[in-house]
């Protein structure tokens, strides 16, 4: 449990191999993390199975330290916890810091003897076990999202034992973990903007402005107007209506894939017709299908010890004033939220260690991946991490994907050819993402073939169906 003091307890690690299906051209092991923090990484040697580096790779997963079945670090269970709405009102604000301070003390009442030792760096420390239990000098490593991070980490605490490393969907060296979060608003706001601009272009298609300013101020009106008459929800009766939050949530989720911008902008013109009233049977279970896939998974209390592990504001009125700005400036998706007071604002335990000071010095020249979009790690976090590395940076461009190996041909072979091959994909390359819809923009002289008859369901179902479920920050 402490590596500084090994008497005083063990945890267990869970850990899976996937052989390579070639031993003859066998490359070594590869290391996955999926992210998190605490992340079950288990499957993923199962869910990469196909890919071209099952082939040539022992594909490594583990639980973390914390989660699934590893040692787990419980959190009580907290009664009630209110809504976070994604613009509160100063009254909420109160409401809000106190059930954080009452999760963070259900997690130090189930798991405050290990919540100190839950961190990057002794999660870094378990990997190198892991390397060892495997009687391997080197590892190679692919992690996306917080184990971008984590893979950072375990390289400039064991750069000697690191040989290719992947970090997909970077996090920000600097933004632990305040910053980050906040910054997933600021990138939400950027999609919606995106979105609104296309749409704008395309007024006399889907009648919601024929600018950028005017696309916004529709939403606005429609916001407001939701705020005072929420539609009955679309799904069952007993789940949450359509109101000003929901608006605001699904503006910042479906926003991010190009490929929902369509059905996104008909999806608006449906709530706007039916505020006040109740939504056409269809848009409604389009909105149900699509938002059944928008929910974050929850996790355990290795999540909120792993962000604790940075100093976070202790003074309540920075939050209150940060809720200020981003409900009126970054309200969409997590909005206002996404600066909310947490259980790191309330941390009743001390970090063991301080955090490691990011560096590349004695393993070689890794690929950081970022999509121009991604609004759970923002992308100013993918070209700051490669320069703190010096490593390579592949950029997706127009396109807001979170995780990206697997999901973008482009970038799949390049990350291929490195870890198979060495072959590094530039200093500064750059890939595409899938295109937008081919919806023609007002005064195009040559129009595509109409939209199929097919009903707005049967279009978010086969979206859905096409989508890869993200590994979230």
């Amino acid at each position: 449990m402490n590596y500084r003091r090994p008497g005083d307890g063990r945890l267990e690690i869970a850990v899976s191999r996937r052989k390579a299906g070639s031993p003859d051209k066998r490359k070594g092991v590869l290391l996955l993390n999926p992210g998190g923090p605490g992340g079950e990484g288990l499957t993923l040697p199962t869910e990469l199975a196909g890919a071209a580096i099952a082939d040539r790779f022992d594909l490594i997963g583990f639980d973390p330290r914390g989660v699934g079945r590893s040692t787990q670090l419980h959190c009580d269970a907290v009664e009630q916890d209110p809504p976070r709405p994604t613009r509160p009102t100063d009254a909420q604000f109160a409401a809000l810091a106190a059930a954080a301070r009452q999760r963070e003390q259900a997690c130090r009442r189930a798991g405050g003897g290990m919540q100190p030792f839950v961190n990057t760096a002794n999660t870094a420390r378990d990997m190198d076990v892991i390397r060892a239990a495997l009687g391997e000098k080197k590892i190679n490593y692919l992690g996306f999202s917080y184990g971008t991070y984590l893979g950072a980490v375990y390289g400039t605490l064991f750069p000697g034992r690191l040989n290719r490393s992947v970090l997909d969907s970077s996090m920000h060296p600097d933004w632990l973990y305040y910053e980050q979060f906040k910054q997933q608003a600021v990138a939400s706001r950027q999609n919606v903007e995106a979105w609104a601009a296309w749409v704008a272009e395309r007024d006399n298609t889907y009648h919601l402005g024929n600018s950028l300013a005017e696309v916004m101020a529709t939403l606005d009106a429609i916001g407001e107007q939701l705020a005072v008459k929420p539609i009955p929800s679309p799904g069952h009766p007993e789940d949450p209506p359509i109101d000003r939050n929901y608006f605001d949530q699904m503006l910042g989720h479906e926003t991010v894939p190009r490929a929902v911008w369509a059905l996104e902008a008909e999806l608006v013109g449906e709530i706007r017709k039916a505020v006040g009233g109740t939504l056409s049977a269809d848009a409604g279970k389009a909105l149900a299908a699509l938002a059944r896939t928008s929910i974050p998974a929850t996790v355990n209390g290795t999540y909120q010890a792993v962000t604790c592990e940075a100093d976070w504001p202790t003074d309540l009125n920075v939050y209150y004033e940060q809720m200020r700005i981003f409900r009126d400036r970054y309200p969409y998706g997590r909005g206002a939220a996404a600066t909310e007071p947490t259980e790191c604002t309330f941390r009743s335990f001390t970090p063991q260690e301080r955090l490691t000071n990011l560096k590349r010095k004695g393993y070689p020249i890794g690929v950081v991946v970022q999509a121009e979009f991604d609004p759970a790690t923002q992308y100013d976090g993918g070209p700051a991490m490669a320069a703190r590395l010096d490593n390579n940076l592949i950029t997706v461009t127009d396109e807001g994907t979170h995780s990206l190996y697997g999901r973008n041909d482009c970038v799949t072979k390049k990350i291929d050819d490195y870890l198979i091959d060495g072959v590094l994909p530039g200093s500064r390359a750059s890939c595409s993402g899938p295109p937008r819809p081919d919806v023609p923009a007002d005064g195009a002289t040559a129009r595509s073939a109409p939209e199929p008859n097919r009903s707005l369901e049967e279009r978010a179902l086969e979206l859905i169906e096409a989508r890869k479920p993200d590994r979230r920050f």
